[in-house]
């Protein structure tokens, strides 16, 4: 196993057993705040052209992120303070070979999560799916995965099975 793939499972673990040691967390206490990050405008433009073309009904938001709201949901809106269950298949945006697509529900406090999440996943409520096209400055930047090239595009879809 080389060095990255050994840091990369050392972060997930990490991401992992903070996940657990605060799931059922008083909301209440966080002191997480809202993210202002916003993408650069060519980033945003990049998104931009590529949605106009295949993801014609894509709202772009404030933050540069763009959506699909394919389910809005019934239940609780998420804050960047709550804790999500979330089942999701993540793509590089011109790829229809997910990355990532765990078989199982997982669940997050969205404070520890990328950007494009915090901004995206709010949009919908508990119930609900979404789908983000997230520009790389909102993503993972210029740190690269073994899946993820870095300052990748990044296309998730999300659906929201609980918000605590």
């Amino acid at each position: 196993m080389d060095k990255r793939m050994k840091r990369l499972l050392l972060g997930f673990s990490v991401v992992a057993i903070l996940a657990s040691c605060l799931k059922g967390t008083d909301t209440s206490k966080c002191t997480a705040t809202d993210s202002t990050a916003v993408a650069p405008a060519a980033e945003v433009t990049v998104l931009r052209n590529f949605c106009s073309t295949n993801a014609p009904a894509a709202i772009e938001h404030p933050s540069g992120i763009f959506y699909e709201v394919l389910s809005p949901g019934s239940g609780a809106n998420a804050t960047v303070c709550s804790y999500v269950t979330v089942r999701y298949a993540g793509y590089l945006l011109n790829s229809s070979t997910p990355f990532e697509n765990p078989p199982n529900p997982i669940s997050f406090s969205l404070y520890g999560l990328i950007i494009g999440w915090q901004k995206g996943i709010p949009l919908v409520k508990s119930g609900g799916s979404i789908r983000l096209y997230i520009p790389p400055s909102l993503a993972y930047g210029a740190t690269a995965t073994p899946t993820i090239p870095a300052n990748s595009y990044l296309r998730f879809d999300i659906q929201v099975d609980n918000v605590q």
